[in-house]
């Protein structure tokens, strides 16, 4: 039925949410005196272990040559986004991180539009203006120093773009569980150089801490592709606004962080540009189906 695949799909989003607050919390918990390289680095080794099944299936099929050159560019753009998303949560509110995350979906949007020559009509455009005003809102330049936290989650933000764009690129020829798992590996290899030279020993806390970000990571990665298999984005995006619900809850409880007003009106504008673009992207798909049928021959 398709109100009960909805609904499932709702409870899988909201998971997915809980599971990447967890992870922005322990990140949080584990704080700066580690290199943000290194742990990043320790955090997608451990993330190789837990698709090592996957790695096996994939030998039996081989990688494309003509693949490992996109799989590269990712791993290092991916790589260098999580590095900048572990300084910044380390030293800005869990609410400001997730806000400023959530400023994502618009850089794609853009992207899209600039490199895959998507067709632009003026009500996406507005919408991709209105979530760059809400990121402004948020980091108010001109009127407070930017801290370095903030611009680190605004570049990691824009990386993360590009390795989406990338994995759609991908898409076209390549299997999604072999572009997960190539992303573990190349991310991994492109983090290692720079955890070596600032690498300190860990302890085992921190590496316990660190186990517990890739298992939960991985594990809203899950939760979020149920969600896409279970309902249509234009059901289950707008639930993604709960991640700064939660950031907010979690924040002020565990970490006496007070949420700012111009941080929530920012992620509401961005929100809001991104639930607008998903239910265009969702009527234009489906009119392209009707189109397709309608001159379909048989």
């Amino acid at each position: 039925m398709p109100q009960q695949s909805n609904l499932l799909g709702c409870l899988w989003m909201v998971a997915g949410g809980l599971l990447f607050v967890a992870v922005t919390v322990l990140v949080r918990h584990l704080g700066s005196d580690m290199p943000a390289v290194q742990a990043a680095f320790i955090r997608y080794s451990i993330g190789l272990i837990l698709v090592l099944p996957l790695l096996w299936r994939m030998r039996w099929r081989g990688v494309r040559p003509g693949s490992f050159k996109l799989y590269c560019y990712r791993g290092i753009v991916h790589g260098v986004g999580v590095m900048l998303w572990f300084f910044a949560m380390a030293r800005i509110p869990l609410a400001e991180v997730t806000a400023i995350g959530f400023s994502t979906p618009v850089f794609t949007a853009l992207g899209a539009i600039l490199i895959f020559h998507e067709k632009v009509r003026l009500r996406r455009m507005l919408a991709i203006l209105a979530g760059f005003i809400g990121t402004l809102v948020i980091l108010r330049p001109g009127f407070q120093t930017i801290e370095a936290g903030s611009l680190a989650q605004l570049i990691a933000a824009f990386c993360f773009a590009g390795s989406f764009l990338l994995a759609k690129q991908m898409t076209r020829s390549e299997n999604s569980g072999d572009i997960l798992v190539m992303l573990t590996i190349f991310c991994t290899l492109a983090l290692m150089p720079g955890a070596i030279y600032y690498w300190r020993e860990p302890t085992w806390v921190e590496i316990g801490w660190l186990a517990l970000v890739a298992i939960f990571a991985t594990t809203g990665h899950y939760a979020l592709t149920r969600a896409i298999a279970y309902a249509p984005l234009t059901v289950t995006q707008p639930l993604s606004f709960l991640q700064l619900v939660w950031a907010i809850i979690f924040g002020y409880w565990l970490f006496d962080e007070v949420p700012d007003t111009w941080v929530i009106a920012g992620a509401l504008m961005i929100v809001g540009a991104i639930s607008y673009l998903t239910h265009r992207e969702a009527v234009a798909a489906r009119r392209s189906r009707i189109q397709a049928a309608a001159s379909s021959p048989v």
